[in-house]
């Protein structure tokens, strides 16, 4: 059995034709594409790069994929011109210049030197030991559009890198530059403020960033999940946005500290003011205190403390950091001391309600007994013997000093238990009252 023609059946004239023309218009577009790639700036970056780690591997690979692909351009340039030659001999072609091209164009009639796929380390090619290599036109056109992607997608992925991050790195920089001024200006330097010394790691950061990124920017370049698009992805920004994002933190701060530079003198006044009202709120509890004592019998009054003398050592500590132009020290302690100051006026209040809390008591029971001493009065009952008794005990009670609060109260509920029944109102409840001298509940 004789063997098959691996170039299939012999192509007509008009076929050869058509071949050619699509052949042509191949050839045109790789060798734009080739002389683009040559001329792309990312690839000549490249070339003159001084690179490390990934990029200088990959680059290595790519620019051996290069010149194998040149190699493979210049072979399948030979065929074409030789099957165009071919067909040029004759108008109409013979039966054995059509057996030719046939050959020619389907088979396996483009060799490559062995020599030229070594030298440029045969990428992803199998067998890189033969002396040569043949292929079909059609085979060497895919095989040149694979290593065609593959190094534009690492031309354009490392020219990515470079036209992004140095340039935004750059401005970063400037940024931090004038932010370090400025900081120095206020007093956050290394080593006395921790904003000082962020601004110091942000700048060996910065400074080691760009260089890896000028020699290595495929170790910055993330790929597009999912994409067979040359170039596709973006360069990742994750280092530069931390470090972003940590200089604006820094700069608020700083600002911060300008703001104090601004209105010290002001929250200076305001926190004497609120520590001057603590410490008149609290000696007006202390002279409640001795009033409650005076008035009230048998109460047990909470012991008023004087003001903390730190916060007012603070406070002078504060001035003087101002007086010496110490924003970044002024800052944190203004800021501790207004809120303290805060809590030290609402526990004076505190201590004020506490302590004036019996007299208030006494207050309402007054209240209480007066009221309804004019409710039955309303009624034409002020005389009645037993209300004038219980009234006059009461009042007795609760205008006197010591007023025992328990006892006044006791007197108050009878008055007021003595009023409901001559009115014929409800039973007035006890309200956890007193209790008679027998230990049951008034009736």
């Amino acid at each position: 059995m004789g063997g098959a023609d691996p170039a299939g059946p012999v192509l007509d004239r008009d076929e050869v034709d058509r071949a050619l023309a699509r052949l042509g218009a191949e050839h045109e577009a790789i060798e734009t594409s080739l002389l683009a790639l040559q001329d792309h700036a990312g690839r000549r970056l490249l070339e003159g790069a001084r690179l490390t780690g990934v990029t200088q591997e990959r680059w290595a690979a790519a620019e051996a994929s290069i010149t194998l692909l040149w190699a493979y351009f210049d072979a399948y340039t030979a065929a074409l011109r030789s099957a165009r030659e071919i067909r040029a001999r004759r108008r109409w072609s013979s039966r054995e210049d059509l057996v030719e091209l046939t050959g020619l164009l389907r088979g396996e009639s483009v060799t490559v030197p062995g020599s030229a796929a070594a030298a440029a380390n045969a990428p992803a090619l199998t067998g890189a030991g033969r002396l040569s290599h043949s292929f079909s036109l059609a085979a060497l056109v895919d095989r040149m559009n694979e290593l065609y992607a593959s190094s534009l997608d690492l031309v354009v992925a490392a020219d990515a890198v470079w036209s992004a991050l140095p340039a935004r790195i750059d401005l970063l920089a400037a940024e931090l530059q004038r932010t370090r001024r400025l900081a120095h200006s206020v007093g956050v330097r290394p080593g006395e403020h921790p904003a000082g010394d962020d601004l110091e790691r942000i700048t060996r950061t910065l400074t080691g960033l760009r260089e890896q990124v000028v020699s290595d920017p495929l170790a910055y370049w993330a790929p597009a999940q999912g994409s067979s698009a040359p170039g596709g992805g973006r360069p990742d920004t994750t280092v530069y946005d931390r470090e972003a994002r940590a200089l604006e933190e820094v700069r608020r701060e700083i600002d911060a500290v300008l703001g104090v530079r601004q209105d010290a003198e002001q929250r200076l006044i305001r926190l004497r003011d609120v520590l001057s009202r603590a410490d008149r709120t609290l000696a007006e509890a202390r002279t409640a205190r001795g009033e409650v004592l005076a008035k009230i019998a048998a109460t047990e009054v909470p012991v008023v403390s004087g003001p903390p003398t730190v916060l007012q050592e603070q406070l002078a500590t504060a001035a003087e950091y101002r007086r010496q132009a110490q924003w970044h020290r002024l800052s944190p302690l203004l800021e501790s001391l207004e809120q303290k100051a805060e809590d030290e006026l609402l526990r004076a209040r505190e201590s004020l309600t506490a302590v004036t809390a019996p007299l208030a008591v006494r207050a309402e029971l007054r209240g209480r007994l007066d009221a309804y001493r004019a409710k039955v009065t309303r009624h034409g009952l002020a005389e009645d013997p037993l209300l004038v008794e219980r009234y006059d005990a009461a009042r007795r009670m609760l205008w006197s000093a010591p007023c025992d609060l328990r006892v006044a109260e006791q007197a108050v509920l009878r008055y007021q238990r003595a009023a409901a029944e001559l009115l014929g109102t409800a039973r007035v409840p006890r309200q956890g009252g007193p209790r008679d001298d027998d230990g049951r509940g008034e009736s």
